[in-house]
């Protein structure tokens, strides 16, 4: 499956922001995920949600600031972002089925291209 990425661009801190991520087939059967990656940093998780049940997972920095959501018939994934922070500030990765058996670690079958999400203090 390929991933598309959009949304990104410059929002002021304590703004909001949603991104999303098309793929290219259906993802009702896939776990997805979103992962950032700062200038110089580590790629790291952000959100995830489990296709069975939905459940979601999120970082600490996420908890309570970002949503994810799929429209599953629009094959489409979503980060809703608010109350942005300068930390924030990276280009955000859409990533479907992961390899094994964490959600949070960036092993995933599929990526997509990335967006620049950059947050103005």
């Amino acid at each position: 499956v390929q991933l598309q990425a959009s949304g990104g661009g410059l929002v002021q801190a304590g703004g909001s922001l949603s991104l999303s991520c098309a793929a290219s087939g259906n993802i009702f059967r896939r776990s997805m995920a979103w992962f950032r990656q700062a200038s110089g940093k580590d790629r790291e998780f952000v959100a995830a949600f489990r296709w069975n049940d939905g459940e979601q997972y999120y970082s600490e920095s996420a908890k309570g600031r970002f949503t994810i959501s799929r429209d599953s018939s629009k094959n489409m994934v979503f980060l809703r972002m608010s109350n942005l922070k300068s930390e924030d500030t990276a280009v955000y990765y859409c990533a479907a089925d992961p390899k094994g058996s964490s959600y949070t670690i960036p092993q995933y079958r599929f990526w997509g291209q990335g967006t620049l999400v950059t947050v103005s203090s």
